[in-house]
């Protein structure tokens, strides 16, 4: 397909006085269609918004322009929004919404963490956000998917699944619901802790994963974090255990056989550390103390998004296969098990 052609209209509206010489798709997004585009001078990311996940452009890009404006007023290399050519921050076209980013030339992405040093550098990486972050108005963002981390809601959520059992599947997950179900008092401490002041409302990234970090391919330091859709208020747990949740399990999210899960205590400690040396004083006490939570927190979170979605029909998840996401909660109660014995907690009723 000659993608010069299909968004030549899309194009004008935001580069001027250069040629474009190629436009090819680019990464490995799921959500997204990312494209690179040449010209003669310089190189940029086209992207296409997904208006299925992110209906409303307009506080999306609000929320971009205002992350990314601050950072780069610190100095802080993040994404750069391309203006149109009348100072909009993303135009609509072909029945899409599209948007332009400066290139961040000479970095890579990891699909995954290739040794512990790495692990460790991406947690100082999202430290690195966080910490430059700190003093931003978070309550000043939109919120683009309500109550995503609301995990009371996500458990009331669960319950009505549960009690529906629409697709009659409770029976293949009944030990599954009864392990939520014993720690339904457990999933409130970050959402009360927000609520009373306790815990600080902050600028969350809400996709922490490896690959959302552009790392410099001769010194493997982080660069710059990417894919700043999912940028909200909320808590800092929510990034760190949420990278802990996928980062630190020795196997996929959809292994079959739970006996190759396994919380790995090196990992989370080697991102702790650079999470944490990242932050330096940034950081409070009580979001120390509750970090092991926050990992837990996390980790229950998408196990019950999982099997809500099992019992509602697969409705929100791409599955491959009928019982695709109650595998994919088996592994992540697994590690919710182990991450309980390692830290000592006592979630259950």
């Amino acid at each position: 397909m000659d993608y010069m052609i299909k968004f030549e209209n899309v194009l004008n509206d935001f580069i001027t006085n250069d040629k474009v010489t190629a436009v090819q798709p680019y990464g490995e997004g799921h959500i997204n269609g990312t494209f690179l585009v040449t010209t003669e001078q310089k190189k940029y990311i086209l992207q296409k918004i997904n208006a299925a996940v992110f209906p409303n452009s307009d506080e999306l890009m609000d929320n971009i322009v205002k992350v990314t404006d601050f950072l780069l007023n610190k100095d802080v290399a993040t994404l750069e929004v391309i203006r149109t050519c009348d100072g909009r921050t993303f135009t609509e076209k072909n029945g899409g919404y599209f948007r332009m980013y400066a290139f961040i030339d000479n970095s890579v992405t990891y699909q995954m963490s290739e040794s512990i040093d790495i692990f460790e550098e991406s947690g100082f990486a999202f430290g690195s956000f966080q910490k430059h972050l700190s003093d931003f108005d978070a309550a000043s963002l939109h919120e683009i998917i309500p109550d995503f981390h609301n995990t009371p809601k996500r458990f009331n959520d669960f319950l009505e699944a549960f009690n529906a059992d629409k697709c009659g599947r409770l029976r293949f997950c009944t030990a599954e619901a009864d392990f939520i179900m014993k720690r339904k008092n457990s999933l409130s401490k970050v959402t009360d802790g927000i609520r009373d002041g306790s815990i600080p409302l902050r600028v969350t990234h809400n996709d922490t994963k490896l690959n959302n970090i552009l790392m410099d391919p001769d010194t493997g330091k982080a660069r710059a974090i990417i894919d700043l859709d999912t940028v909200m208020p909320g808590s800092l747990l929510y990034d760190f255990g949420d990278s802990i949740r996928f980062g630190a399990s020795t196997a996929e999210e959809d292994e079959p056989d739970t006996d190759k899960v396994h919380f790995d205590i090196d990992l989370y400690n080697a991102y702790k550390k650079g999470f944490l040396r990242a932050m330096g004083d940034a950081v409070t006490p009580a979001e120390t103390e509750l970090m092991p939570y926050g990992a837990y927190l996390m980790t229950i979170e998408c196990g019950m998004r999982f099997l809500t979605d099992f019992l509602s029909g697969d409705t929100y998840f791409k599955t491959k296969y009928p019982e695709h996401n109650l595998i994919r909660c088996r592994t992540q109660l697994k590690l919710v098990s182990e991450t309980e014995k390692v830290f000592g907690l006592n979630n259950t009723n």
